[in-house]
């Protein structure tokens, strides 16, 4: 993907199988989408890829057949910057800032997050799935311009009960 153009990244994490019509609202309009694990079913990743191409990662609930062709990291070059994929963010074997990476997506936790820690975005989407908790069902959205990064997390819904 060129450098100097604007992208805009679908991010969603933790579907377990239930991908929301207000999900898919959300993600509209992406360039790409990123989904970073506890997929659930193949059946979501088709779904997006009606709206972008989508780059996934497998979770610690994807299982079978289907999810043994999902890897379980991916590093992704979008403009100028690297963003690297993975569901558990505790699992990360890399150091992103010495690999030159700007992003690191990831999910698992349920628990919408950004945070910049040395130079490296640290983004979780949340879960756009079923409702877990109390937690928030999310997703979330990076614009790249060249080596510049916004994140921005997108609450879907506030009191929706699944």
């Amino acid at each position: 993907m060129s450098a100097t153009h604007s992208f805009c990244v679908g991010l969603i994490s933790d579907t377990h199988g239930l991908l929301r019509p207000e999900a898919l609202g959300s993600l509209r309009g992406s360039d790409l989408i990123v989904h970073a694990g506890d997929i659930g079913h193949p059946r979501v990743l088709e779904q997006l890829e009606a709206l972008a191409p989508v780059r996934a990662v497998r979770g610690n609930n994807d299982t079978g057949p289907w999810a043994a062709a999902v890897p379980e990291t991916a590093m992704i070059e979008i403009g100028a910057i690297s963003l690297y994929v993975i569901h558990n963010v505790a699992e990360l074997k890399i150091d992103p800032a010495a690999t030159g990476c700007s992003v690191v997506v990831a999910g698992h936790s349920h628990r919408p997050a950004h945070e910049v820690r040395n130079g490296v975005h640290l983004v979780n989407p949340g879960s756009a799935g079923p409702r877990r908790f109390r937690l928030p069902v999310s997703v979330g959205r990076l614009s790249v311009t060249g080596a510049d990064v916004a994140v921005q997390l997108i609450q879907l819904t506030a009191n929706h009960p699944a």
